[in-house]
């Protein structure tokens, strides 16, 4: 079949379906092609991950109309406690608490994804101005007059005027467009897990710098949390073999006695880490969003909330364009894109990095200064508020739809 649509978005996860979304609000024709079914990105094995949505993505999700079908999934971050230890070792002198009663509100919430993708795939169907065709992935594009020509790879084409890839870290897209990124891989795999636990978390968020990489503690609903556990590369296959008893004495010995006893629950997931940025976001009639833009490391959970971010500034530039009868798919309009979101990404992907590098070792010098760095933090209110805001993606220039306001 061949197809007329305003915006066709290659990759239907959580960015992609978003970014639809928001353009749908406004008034313009989306298609999204994926080549994975709703039925199977909704099991609850596809994905045992969670993600923690700072408090402008849920301003996002509520002025698209998401929020009310997450509320109940969604558990409120209260405090967040970092803290760096060796393993088995005492923990430090020093740590840094963040509480949300200073800001008045809680600094975001941790959302199970397969539950994010429920509130997505249901406002898709809802909107009379977005079709979702999976199983089917974009294999090609090419020019033509006034626009672009996608292929899909169960034979159908769709005609449109920008196209938008929101395919993965590993963008077919992004490759045949020709758009480089710079890349590298961290020695370090993600491990993660639900974890149940006796004690209720009171929705503290906990953060354990170990020589390995962090070791992050997310409260969920009830009585679980979300283990997401960097490790050595070579350690880290070795710990997803581990029978069930023993995995569950590597979580315990890591998680410590506060929330009494510990054990998984439902399948592990495991990673290798990697860092990547696209060398420039848009062609003409094409851009990047989410991870075939960027991929930065997990040590401040903030990777989905900067493909959100993109959505929404996408989004925006889009439709602020429509309205004024210009090309949504001009290189000019693409530009602004780009300049708004690089940056964005840059700042934060180094950030992270760096972060991750000053942590993840045991060098006396550089636990004492960040330790030391901590406990400054901690005993500067101005400055605390000013990183829980960070955290919250409430600094800088933001898209409306992150203000809570329409596209």
């Amino acid at each position: 079949m061949k197809h007329e649509a305003d915006v066709i978005v290659g990759g239907g996860g959580m960015v992609g379906l978003t970014l639809a979304l928001a353009l749908a609000q406004g008034g313009l024709k989306v298609i999204v092609a994926d080549p994975v079914p709703p039925s199977a990105a909704l099991d609850a094995g596809f994905d045992v991950r969670v993600s923690a949505l700072s408090y402008s993505s849920g301003r996002m999700l509520d002025a698209l109309g998401l929020w009310e079908n997450l509320r109940a999934d969604a558990q409120p971050i209260n405090n967040i406690l970092v803290t760096d230890a060796a393993l088995d070792g005492a923990p430090a002198p020093f740590s840094l608490h963040f509480d949300s009663a200073e800001i008045g509100q809680p600094m975001g919430h941790i959302v199970e994804n397969r539950h994010i993708r429920r509130a997505l795939f249901a406002g898709v169907e809802a909107s009379k101005n977005v079709s979702l065709i999976a199983p089917a992935a974009l294999t090609r594009l090419d020019a033509a007059p006034n626009g672009i020509i996608a292929d899909l790879s169960n034979g159908d084409s769709v005609h449109a005027k920008l196209a938008v890839a929101a395919d993965g870290r590993e963008s077919p897209m992004r490759e045949q467009m020709g758009l480089g990124v710079i890349s590298w891989a961290y020695p370090q795999w993600g491990i993660v897990a639900t974890v149940e636990h006796e004690r209720p978390h009171e929705g503290v968020a906990y953060e354990h710098f170990l020589p390995s990489g962090p070791f992050a503690i997310l409260p969920m609903t009830g009585n679980r949390s979300s283990l997401v556990w960097t490790e050595r590369e070579d350690i880290a296959p070795k710990m997803m073999k581990l029978p069930d008893a023993e995995f569950d004495a590597e979580i315990s010995r890591r998680f410590g006695a506060h929330l009494g006893a510990t054990r998984a629950a439902g399948p592990r997931w495991s990673y290798p880490l990697r860092f990547h940025l696209a060398r420039a976001y848009v062609k003409p009639r094409f851009a990047l969003a989410g991870d075939a833009a960027h991929g930065i490391h997990p040590i401040a959970g903030q990777g989905l909330n900067l493909g959100f971010k993109d959505a929404a500034a996408l989004a925006e530039v889009a439709l602020d364009a429509a309205r004024l009868g210009l090309d949504i798919g001009g290189l000019d309009t693409l530009k602004r894109y780009e300049r708004w979101r690089r940056f964005d990404s840059f700042t934060l992907a180094a950030s992270t990095d760096a972060l991750n590098r000053l942590f993840s070792n045991d060098i006396a010098p550089l636990r004492f200064a960040r330790d030391l760095g901590m406990g400054i933090v901690d005993g500067i209110g101005p400055l605390r508020r000013f990183f829980m805001r960070h955290a919250g993606g409430d600094i800088g220039k933001l898209p409306r739809l992150m203000r809570g306001e329409a596209a």
